[in-house]
Formats: structure tokens, C-alpha cells, sequence
């Protein structure tokens, strides 16, 4: 693997000082050099040529997502935002995602300094190889009709990458939607954001997961994070769980967490693991599919980051790989009863029949 070439973007002195001392000694990482605001990073770039930038969202002169804006349409290339996990910051860092950054973190603050940007130098790295595509190659559906549901519940595992993917899968959901859980790896304040990005976006009901909040159709339940993972509780109907337990695979909310909870009632699930480096919910999605759940993966092509898809590809926990544009209507194929999905198989083969 060659070694990634870093510029870091940030007024803050104090901050770019911590993201060099947290590459430094890094074999993988090379930081090329700093800069303290869009303009001075425009000219690094072009004399640098990095792989792969962090940014800050809030400087001065040109704030962080007009800069990304521009050198995503002129210049793609990787970036990592680091936004502060205020309100503010984090539609700030949803808004960066959706432009074409590759991930956001949080800014340190005096409870995390142990930790801060812990994970930065994996980040970077997957980052620099990530899988780039512009806002406008983004594929966003339409609801779908004539869904009648089979009983089947939903759990979908999501990292780098997963706010554009999850907002590809869920534009085609329809209102009376199957039952659906979410982990999506990200700060407690950016979970809050985006679930209510989502609901004002999507035709089902979004929302953060409560304790007990019964897994009903046309609901979609994202994991709050923070101090819990999110699980199911088994009952008629199931029901959401919050469990407090420590970190998996370096995450809270975890995805293995979420899918072993299920495996009670695996023959009643469909879950699904999409864009996202590590291995986080590979070996739970094995076990679900060996007790009877159906198990699907996104494929390498529409992946920001294969890491997590490619780990349940590869231990036999995923059966296929769907493109993300496709992913809901194989999620609602799954979820249908018979009659429905013959009748949307007959309509799609002799569509005026």
C-alpha cells in the first residue's frame, strides 16, 4: 500500500496540531501540509497534491462547505470534515456528506481528549481509496407501490458512506414500509440530525429509536447512539431495546450488536449491511442467515468504502451483493407477500398484462 498523502484544513492551530500528532508515526500517512483557510488550501493543493484532505466546516474568509462545494465540482478528490457535535455542526456535517465528503467526526471537547480522533488514521487511509462520486451521479427513487406486507422485519448496518446510501435505499421505500432498524456509525448529535433529515425526506415515519417503541409498519427506528446500541426486544410485536453496553468493534451503536438481538426471530428478518470500513456486523449477519434470516450486502461498485459489505461477502454471512440503486426494491421483493411479489414479477416481465 502506498503511503497517503495528508493536507490538513483548519484555522485552529490547537486542532491541526492534534490531527498531526495523532498521523504522526503512522507508516500508512504522510502529512504534507497545513492550512489555515479555503484559499491557502487551494494553493497547497495544487503545489502538494494530497490524497486526502481533513476540513474544517467553520473558517474564516470561506466557510468549509462552499470550499467543499467548489472542489468537489472542480477538483474531486477525498475529504474528511471535522464539525463540532453542536446542533449546528452537525446539519453542517450532514450537509458536507451530501455534497461528497467522504465521512465527518466530531471536534474534541474537554470529556473526549483521550479519544480524540482515535480512529482518524483508518479513516484517512479508507478515505484516500474511497469509492468518489459526485452529488450528481447520486440516484435518488421513488416511492414504491402496491406494497402488501409478509410479516419480515428490517435491519440494515451502515458506516463510511452510509448517510448517501441509506438516503438512496430509503427514497424508495413507500409509506407503508416494512418495519426497519438502522445502525449507522456517526456521533450522537449527527444521529439526531440526520433522523430528522430523513423524516422531512422520506415517505415512512423516521425517528430515533425510543425504549420499548413497538417495530410497526411504515416506521423506520435509527439507533440514537451516544451511551446505547440498538437492539430488538422480542414480543408481538417486537420492540425496539436500548442496551447499554461497551463499545463493539470500536463502535456505539454497533451493527453486530443490532443483528445478534435478532436472532430469536431470524427467520422473520432481512438484514442488511452497506457501505463501511471494518468488520462491524459480518460475523452477526452469519449467524442470522444459519438461523433462517435473509442476509444481503451492497456490492463493491456503489460502495464508498467495500470494508464491511466485503466482510460478509467473504465469511459466508451475505448471500448476494445488491447495487445501492436496487437495494430497496430487493428489500421489499423479500418483504412481500407471495401474491404481491408474483404480481410485481408478472407486471415487470408483460408490464401492460
Amino acid at each position: 500500500m502506498s503511503v497517503k498523502r495528508v493536507l490538513i484544513v483548519d484555522d485552529s492551530q490547537t486542532i491541526r496540531r492534534l490531527i498531526r500528532n495523532r498521523l504522526v508515526g503512522d507508516p500508512r500517512l504522510e502529512v504534507v501540509g497545513e492550512a489555515s483557510d479555503p484559499y491557502e488550501a487551494r494553493e497547497r493543493i495544487k503545489i502538494l497534491r494530497p490524497d486526502v484532505l481533513t476540513l474544517d466546516v467553520e473558517m474564516p474568509r470561506m466557510n468549509g462547505l462552499d470550499f467543499l462545494e467548489k472542489l468537489m465540482r472542480l477538483r474531486p478528490m477525498p475529504v474528511v470534515m471535522i464539525s463540532t457535535e453542536t446542533h449546528h455542526g452537525s446539519v453542517a456535517a450532514l450537509e458536507a456528506l451530501s455534497l461528497g465528503a467522504v465521512e465527518c467526526v466530531g471536534k474534541p471537547n474537554a470529556d473526549r481528549l483521550p479519544e480524540t480522533f482515535l480512529n482518524l488514521p483508518d479513516l484517512l487511509v479508507a478515505a484516500a481509496e474511497a469509492n468518489l462520486r459526485s452529488p450528481h451521479q447520486r440516484t435518488v427513487g421513488t416511492p414504491a407501490t402496491g406494497f402488501s406486507w409478509n410479516g419480515r422485519y428490517v435491519l440494515i448496518g451502515a458506516s463510511t458512506g452510509g448517510v448517501d446510501a441509506l438516503e438512496t435505499l430509503l427514497s424508495g421505500y413507500p409509506e407503508n414500509c416494512p418495519p426497519t432498524l438502522i445502525t449507522q456509525h456517526m456521533p450522537e448529535s449527527f444521529l439526531a440530525s440526520f433522523a430528522k433529515r430523513l423524516g422531512t425526506r422520506m415517505a415512512p415515519k423516521m425517528a430515533l429509536a425510543t425504549p420499548e417503541a413497538p417495530l410497526l409498519q411504515g416506521h423506520v427506528y435509527l439507533a440514537p447512539g451516544g451511551d446505547f446500541h440498538l437492539g430488538v426486544s422480542h414480543g408481538d410485536p417486537p420492540r425496539c431495546r436500548l442496551i447499554a453496553e461497551d463499545k463493539r468493534n470500536g463502535h456505539r451503536p454497533s451493527v453486530d450488536v443490532l443483528f445478534e438481538s435478532a436472532l430469536a426471530i431470524a427467520p422473520r428478518v432481512v438484514s442488511v449491511l452497506l457501505t463501511g470500513m471494518g468488520r462491524d456486523g459480518a460475523a452477526a449477519m452469519k449467524l442470522l442467515r444459519q438461523q433462517g434470516a435473509s442476509c444481503i450486502a451492497q456490492d463493491e461498485a456503489t460502495s464508498v468504502v467495500f470494508g464491511m459489505p466485503r466482510a460478509a461477502m467473504e465469511n459466508g454471512g451475505a448471500e448476494r451483493a445488491v447495487p445501492i440503486g436496487r437495494m430497496s426494491e430487493e428489500i421489499l421483493r423479500l418483504c412481500a407477500r407471495k401474491d404481491c411479489a408474483e404480481r410485481k414479477e408478472l407486471n415487470r416481465i408483460v408490464p401492460h398484462a
